[in-house]
């Protein structure tokens, strides 16, 4: 199990301000938290460190890209044996159409979020990708009509103390 950081309010602020806009200087961060850009800088690189911060990424509209088309694929694996996990893995990893692969438990075995540029290309990516994998037994598909992300992860709050 991972190991919880202790986190202060400071350090949730700015990791509330981080998840909302990355580029943030530090020096405009320490001023939104109200310490010192070199205490800003110190936090900011202990939560690195820790491992709390993970990376920044860029965020990128696929329409814009050619891949106006997002989907769910539910994909079941028979025989679901653990030498196959890992090479199936980085096989959909590998497919320039995938976006994030998600490992399950219950009937489906992976969760995997596609982009794609229409109909046709979810379907040869479908029948191509997944269903001609002679370990992928069956392929369930949803198209994504609309997302929207959520707000900043942060740390369940602390159960309020009963008297």
């Amino acid at each position: 199990m991972a190991e919880n950081v202790v986190l202060d309010p400071v350090d949730l602020h700015l990791l509330r301000l981080l998840q909302n806009d990355a580029r943030t200087t530090y020096r405009d961060l320490a001023a939104q938290v109200g310490v010192a850009p070199s205490t800003c800088l110190d936090r900011v690189t202990r939560l690195r460190r820790a491992g709390v911060i993970l990376g920044h990424r860029l965020e990128l509209d696929p329409a814009k890209l050619g891949r106006g088309l997002q989907a769910l694929l539910s994909v079941q694996v028979r025989p679901h044996r653990r030498e196959l996990v890992g090479p199936f893995v980085e096989r959909i990893r590998a497919l320039p159409e995938s976006r994030t692969v998600f490992h399950l438990t219950g009937p489906d075995d992976y969760l995997v979020h596609v982009a794609v540029a229409d109909m046709t290309d979810l379907q040869r990516l479908v029948l191509d990708g997944f269903t001609s994998r002679p370990e992928v037994a069956r392929v369930e598909t949803r198209l994504i009509f609309q997302q929207w992300e959520c707000g900043p992860l942060l740390p369940p709050a602390a159960p309020a103390a009963t008297p």
